[in-house]
């Protein structure tokens, strides 16, 4: 009888011990777990303000492209191809007399 005790006492303290490698692998998963999980919010936070930043450029650049775009129909028309023929180039018409200034 009491070599049934001894067995049957080593059973409980070999599953309390089985119990708590088990509690304490778990915790430890849990606590992997969390900590993968921080570690993804703060890259899904950078990226979130990574795609702000490249919103707030996509519009600039739509804008930049509007002006270019306006620029383009203001450059094709009569008055400015004159402008800059008189100012960079120096031209004038056949009949225009041009008077320069003495510095």
């Amino acid at each position: 009888m009491a070599r049934r005790r001894k067995v049957a006492y080593r059973k409980r303290v070999q599953n309390r011990f089985s119990m708590f490698l088990v509690t304490l692998l778990v915790v430890l998963i849990l606590l992997l777990v969390q900590m993968g999980s921080l570690n993804l919010k703060d890259k899904i936070d950078a990226r979130n303000e990574e795609i702000t930043a490249l919103d707030l450029q996509i519009e600039a650049e739509n804008q930049r492209g509007k002006e270019i775009e306006r620029f383009g129909k203001e450059v094709q028309t009569k008055g400015y191809i004159e402008n800059v023929a008189r100012e960079k180039l120096g031209l004038v018409y056949e009949d225009e007399i041009l008077f320069k200034q003495k510095d």
